[in-house]
C-alpha cells in the first residue's frame, strides 16, 4: 500500500475481507524511542481503518444488476423491486436521466418467474416515428417499400418474456393506442395485417419526463398513463444518495481498473471530498464516464480525478447577487414556497406541491433539503 499520509483513502480493488486483511495485519504498540515513526505508523494505521471500514459498506451494499448503494431512498427502490418482481404487473419506472432505469428493469425481469425468457430492451425515443410500429409489431411481406419479407417485432421477439420500453414519453400517438390495445387485450397487429397475433409480455416502461405533465399538454393519452402507471418506482437522483457515491466510486475504480489492467491502492482524499459534493446532473452514467476517464488516464496508483472535469461545486447554494447560478436557486426556492403555501405544506398526493410543479415527490423533498426550506412553516397550526 502507497504511503500518502492523510491525503487520500485506501482502497484494494480486489475487495479482500477485512477480517482477514485484519488477521494479516499486527496490532501497533504504543509510542515507542523514536516519534516520528511511531507517528507515521499510527497515520497509517488510521488509513488502514477507513480501508475495512469503506470495504466493508461495499461488502453490506445492496447489489442488484450493478445497483450499488445502501443509501435509504435505495433501500426502498430495492425492497419496491423485490416484491413487484414477483408479480407480473406493469411497472413505470420514473427518474433523471442516467439515474439507472434500464438497471430496474433487468433486476426486476431477473427476479421473475420470466427469468428464463427473453428480456428485449427498446429505445423509443431513438426509433423514427416511420419505423417504429414496425419495429415494435411487425410487418407482413410487402406491407410498404422495402418490406420483402414478414418480420417479427419487438412483442414477438419478447413473447413469454419481458419488454422494456424506455423514453416511453416520447412514442407518437398513434404508437400510443397500438400500446394501449396490446396492454388491453394482450395481442398486436402487424403492419400490413387484419389479424391480431396474441403475445404473453410482460412491459415495463421508463421515462425521464414528467407524463403528467405531457397528460395536461395533450401529448401522452391518459388512459395509456394509467395503464402504465400500475406500480410506479422512481428512482432517485444521485444527489439524493450522495452516501452511496463512496461506494460507487470505488465499485467503478474495480470495474474499470479490471479492464485496462491497472490496479489503485488509495484514493485521493480531496478527490472523494469533490466528488461528494458536486451536484452530478448527468446522475451515475456521468460520475461512472468521470471515472473509467480517470481511470485511463492516470499514471499512478493513486486514484485522482481532475477537478476541471467536476465545473460545479455543490453543496451550498450560492450567493443570490453574486452568481446566476444562485440566482436560479433563489427563483427556484421562491417558487417551490409559494406552492407549499397554496397547498398548505403538502408535497404528495393530488393536491399536493409535487403535482403542482410537475415533478416527483421525490425530486420535490430532494429540492426542499438542498434549499434548506422548512416545509413545516406553510402547514396549518394545530396540525
Amino acid at each position: 500500500m502507497s504511503n500518502q499520509g492523510t491525503s487520500s483513502v485506501a482502497v484494494d480493488v480486489t475487495w479482500e475481507s477485512a477480517a482477514v486483511i485484519n488477521e494479516r495485519r499486527p496490532p501497533l504498540s504504543g509510542l515507542g524511542s523514536n516519534p516520528e515513526v511511531s507517528l507515521r505508523e499510527r497515520a497509517e494505521e488510521d488509513l488502514h481503518r477507513e480501508t475495512v471500514a469503506l470495504r466493508e459498506e461495499l461488502s453490506q451494499t445492496s447489489m442488484f444488476e450493478e445497483i450499488v448503494g445502501s443509501s435509504e431512498p435505495l433501500r426502498k427502490v430495492l425492497s419496491q423491486i423485490s416484491k413487484v418482481a414477483l408479480t407480473d404487473s406493469t411497472v413505470l419506472i420514473l427518474g433523471q436521466t442516467g439515474t439507472g432505469k434500464e438497471l430496474i428493469a433487468r433486476a426486476i425481469h431477473k427476479r421473475s418467474a420470466r427469468v428464463g425468457r427473453a428480456f428485449i430492451g427498446v429505445n423509443c425515443g431513438a426509433i423514427p416515428a416511420s419505423l417504429i410500429a414496425s419495429e415494435l409489431f411487425g410487418h407482413e411481406k410487402g406491407s410498404f417499400t422495402g418490406a420483402t419479407q414478414r418480420r417479427l417485432g419487438r412483442f414477438e421477439a419478447a413473447n413469454g418474456g419481458t419488454i422494456f420500453l424506455d423514453e416511453v414519453g416520447d412514442l407518437p400517438p398513434d404508437i400510443q393506442i397500438a400500446l394501449l390495445r396490446v396492454l388491453q387485450e394482450r395481442e398486436i397487429e402487424r403492419v400490413g395485417s387484419d389479424r391480431p397475433t396474441a403475445v404473453d409480455v410482460r412491459v415495463l416502461a421508463a421515462t425521464h419526463r414528467n407524463l403528467d405533465k405531457l397528460v395536461r399538454e395533450g401529448k401522452f393519452r391518459q388512459d395509456l398513463l394509467y395503464r402504465l402507471n400500475v406500480v410506479p418506482i422512481t428512482m432517485p437522483s444521485l444527489r439524493e444518495r450522495e452516501v452511496d457515491v463512496p461506494i460507487l466510486v470505488e465499485y467503478f475504480i474495480a470495474r474499470f481498473g479490471k479492464k485496462v489492467g491497472k490496479k489503485f491502492h488509495t484514493i485521493e482524499k480531496k478527490t472523494l471530498k469533490m466528488m461528494r459534493q458536486y451536484e452530478w446532473p448527468g446522475n451515475v452514467r456521468e460520475l461512472q464516464n468521470v471515472i473509467e476517464r480517470a481511470v485511463i488516464l492516470s499514471d499512478s496508483d493513486t486514484f485522482a480525478v481532475d477537478e476541471v472535469w467536476l465545473k460545479r461545486t455543490p453543496s451550498e447554494v450560492p450567493d443570490s447577487n453574486s452568481t446566476l447560478n444562485g440566482a436560479l436557486h433563489a427563483h427556484e426556492k421562491r417558487v417551490i414556497e409559494a406552492a407549499l403555501a397554496e397547498n398548505q405544506g403538502r408535497i404528495s398526493g393530488p393536491t399536493g406541491a409535487a403535482a403542482k410543479l410537475g415533478v416527483p415527490d421525490s425530486t420535490l423533498e430532494g429540492k426542499i433539503k438542498r434549499l434548506g426550506i422548512d416545509k413545516y412553516r406553510f402547514k396549518p397550526r394545530g396540525r
